[in-house]
């Protein structure tokens, strides 16, 4: 260890547990040798040294497996480089499953396995019992096999970790207390310890349970909060071999694993118990929480029904400790938004010692060049509202999302727990006419409405859910006659001053040099041509502008807008998302419910489509904006808050001569999938072109001085694109499809569907995937794509389907621009 702190580092790392030290290690191996880890007490003190060390592969999406899978090719290699014991063994794991949807379930992340080559084999219930013998089956309908799959000590593995750093020249203190994060002008510049001062261009936050309190201090929301985790150790007993695999029992939230001739029994309990209400303890370190057996009692119950050898063994260990969760379990990863050279890696949910090799690659690889390596927006801390850091909020949120490890992967899940922190003007009033909300970034927005004498609750399934049909109608109105949506949830905000020109059209990939009460649609570009953010931009005046985004990117895309402006320009940024209520009435008959309640010339002529200009409903100043996420006919009505109420009732009266239907967000999913609007977040992102996505109509190639990624996307634009963005329609109208369905093109899996809905229009799933030449890696154009027979694999079935590169609903726009 390095006796005397440094005055001068490229980058500090705050916490030595598994991620702190596997950061420091990924530095090391990209060449970043001038780098010091802090540890306030001993290497893995906090959560690290007392993980199960369960070593899964299979996340709930593909980049998060990736990360998973890449964790498991270090370890496997970490022993014989770093000459440290790892303990790390690929014995396998066992998941069960004793209900239909978890057969489902599994099955289905067993399909999206395949897509990057993991092996996962799908069992039958006595394929089950010859890879465990000692579990009972009576009640199992199948399950999953890993052979890749594994355990490790995570204490030595940390040790290993930071051996591998050292060697790389990284400089590792423990005892040393991180008392302040330094920074000015919105950049990092260091850290002040108990033992002195260190300058560094970068920070990374890797503190575990302390981390949000620690970000706090900085600004930074870094949303999570510890509960209490248990397990159990046995005796030892016969029958518990070295090669024993993992085994899962998700239905009874339980975990086993070979510990030495014996079990560890661990749980992710429905409700779990939150810990650290008051702050953790100054000289908490190594440190276990009282036992609660009545609260564990419950799944040793389910071992034992499970197991039933377990009946004449004893405990040896029972032990609680504390392991931090975020409100929608993932964890937090990414440079803060508004602090350059601020990296955080933190609230990784129980699957530390899994995630930890990938965690520090990428990170490491993000820090040298300014953007990630892949998409990791599931995880990007830039998704976290300010609200979510509440202590209030956490506790209650946590109670739930700790047992969501072990749930069910149900589609169109929504939480139970802390909810409606956000609720437009109109919640009320769509309450009472049936909806059924769901939650996004706090919102309370309707996922669909119950006709009179239904409940307005979800029933989940893979099936059609008990919405489907209600959800179907809904989109059937809007495209037969008129549907109105709540899109309050839109991310808000205005750009103005006499650069705000010139800072925009810098940004954006399409030209916003439009007259005022022009819309366009665009996408900001990073430079490697990657979509950053998609979004309408209008001018409202010469020197102002209205930016409309959606829900989940508002932190991020204002961020990215910011840091974009240059400190000399006249251009300032705000968010107005709290202050204007929005109102989508979308269908052919959109024009005459408006007609009926503002004085307005809705024609074709006067109002045509990307137009936006002021009108009056009900007293109140409305901007009408004729744009579609729907594919017909509409508007969205931008309302001050105060005056919403009135709007939506004359819109609502009006409309009941016209057949309005209020819809929710399944119908205008399910109408936008049919017309192959893109979805940023999951058909699009920043590692996907505009190219790739099919979005060159909307990149102004030959606009003065350019914009962000021009030069990436030129280039592309003259070699070709590897991938394209293709829309699926299954032949078979029965199967659904949620996203990472497999893509097979001749027999060979060419890709993954990225987002999908039943099109009750088209009368099938749709779906919209990339598809790349996996034989020769040349150029995917419009011949590639009609040459090819496709199928799509839902839980291990294939159907074939039909592909195309122009919407199978409305190719022309026509009734868009009707």
């Amino acid at each position: 260890m390095a006796a005397t702190l440094p005055n001068k580092a490229q980058a500090v790392i705050v916490g030595g547990g598994v991620i702190g030290c596997s950061i420091a290690y990924h530095l090391a191996k990209i060449g970043w040798s001038d780098v010091v880890l802090l540890e306030r007490q001993k290497l893995t003190s906090g959560t690290t040294w007392h993980a199960a060390g369960l070593i899964g592969q299979l996340r709930d999406n593909q980049d998060m497996t990736k990360l998973a899978k890449y964790t498991v090719e270090l370890y496997a290699g970490l022993e014989a480089e770093t000459g440290q014991s790892t303990g790390f063994r690929q014995n396998g794991s066992l998941s069960i499953a004793t209900s239909e949807g978890r057969l489902e379930d599994l099955k289905r992340r067993a399909d999206m396995a395949k897509v990057f080559g993991l092996r996962v084999d799908v069992l039958s219930p006595n394929a089950c019992k010859d890879i465990y013998p000692m579990i009972t089956i009576d009640d199992v309908l199948g399950g999953i096999f890993l052979p890749s799959d594994g355990t490790a000590n995570p204490i030595d593995i940390t040790m290993a970790l930071a051996r591998g750093a050292r060697g790389g020249g990284v400089q590792i203190f423990e005892d040393t207390k991180v008392t302040a994060i330094n920074h000015s002008d919105g950049r990092i510049t260091g850290v002040d310890t108990d033992a002195g001062t260190i300058e560094a261009s970068f920070v990374v936050l890797a503190a575990g349970m302390w981390s949000r309190d620690i970000a706090a201090t900085v600004g930074v929301t870094v949303p999570l909060h510890a509960c209490e985790h248990f397990y159990v150790v046995t005796e030892p007993f016969d029958g518990v071999a070295p090669d024993l695999p993992v085994f899962r029992d998700y239905d009874s939230q339980a975990y086993y694993k070979e510990d030495a001739g014996k079990l560890l029994i661990g749980a992710f309990e429905t409700v779990a118990k939150p810990w650290g209400m008051d702050g953790i303890p100054e000289d908490f370190c190594f440190d276990q929480l009282p036992d609660d057996f009545d609260h564990f009692q419950p799944v040793l119950e389910g071992a034992l029904r499970r197991m039933p050898a377990l009946e004449n063994v004893g405990i040896q260990t029972f032990f609680n400790g504390p392991e931090s969760f975020t409100p929608d379990n993932r964890y937090h990863l990414g440079e803060a938004p508004g602090l350059a050279g601020m990296f955080v890696a933190a609230g990784l949910n129980s699957i530390g010692i899994q995630s930890a090799g990938g965690v520090g690659k990428v990170l490491a690889e993000w820090m040298r060049d300014g953007l990630p390596p892949m998409d990791l927006w599931t995880v990007d801390i830039r998704r976290n509202m300010p609200f979510q850091a509440d202590p209030a909020y956490l506790r209650e949120r946590v109670t739930e999302s700790l047992g969501r490890l072990y749930a069910v992967h149900w589609p169109f899940h929504q939480p139970r727990t802390a909810r409606g922190i956000r609720k437009s003007p109109f919640y009320d009033r769509m309450a009472k006419q049936g909806a059924c909300f769901g939650e996004a970034q706090g919102w309370e927005r309707p996922g669909w409405f119950a006709p009179e004498g239904v409940k307005p609750e979800y029933v989940y399934s893979f099936k059609r859910q008990n919405w489907f049909n209600h959800s179907a109608a809904e989109h059937r109105a809007v495209r037969d006659a008129v549907g109105m949506f709540d899109q309050t949830s839109f991310s808000k905000f205005e750009l103005f001053g006499e650069d705000a020109e010139a800072v925009l059209n810098r940004v954006s990939a399409n030209d916003v040099a439009v007259e005022p009460g022009r819309i366009v649609y665009t996408q900001w570009l990073n430079a490697r041509g990657g979509i950053e953010a998609d979004l309408t931009v209008t001018r409202l005046d010469p020197n102002r502008y209205l930016i409309v985004s959606g829900v989940a990117s508002q932190v991020r895309d204002f961020h990215w807008l910011k840091r974009h402006i240059p400190d000399d320009a006249d251009a300032t940024l705000t968010d107005i998302t709290e202050d204007l209520a929005v109102l989508g009435v979308m269908g052919p008959q959109s024009r005459a419910v408006l007609g009926d309640v503002s004085d307005a010339n809705f024609s074709n002529a006067a109002f045509p489509y990307q137009t936006s200009r002021k009108i009056d409903i009900a007293g109140a100043p409305v901007r009408a904006s004729r744009i579609t996420y729907v594919g017909e006919l509409g508007w969205e009505l931008y309302i001050p808050v105060d005056g919403a109420g009135a709007v939506f009732e004359a819109l609502l009266a009006a409309g009941n001569n016209h057949g309005l239907a209020l819809a929710g967000t399944h119908a205008m999913n399910s109408l936008r999938i049919e017309k192959a609007y893109r979805h940023w977040g999951h058909d699009i992102g920043d590692q996907d072109s505009a190219l790739e996505a099919g979005l060159g109509f909307a990149v102004a190639w030959d606009k003065p001085g350019g914009f962000i990624g021009l030069e990436a996307l030129s280039e592309q634009r003259q070699t070709g694109v590897k991938r394209r963005l293709v829309q699926f329609a299954l032949e078979d109208p029965e199967p659904l499809l949620y996203g990472n369905e497999p893509i097979w093109r001749d027999g060979e899996i060419a890709g993954s569907i990225t987002t999908a809905m039943y099109g009750h229009t088209l009368g099938r799933g749709i779906g919209l995937g990339y598809v790349a030449d996996v034989a020769g890696g040349g150029n995917v154009d419009g011949d590639f794509i009609a040459t090819g027979s496709y199928e799509i694999e839902v839980a291990q079935n294939r159907f074939p389907a039909k592909a195309s590169l122009k919407p199978l609903y409305d190719p022309k726009s026509e009734r868009v621009k009707a």
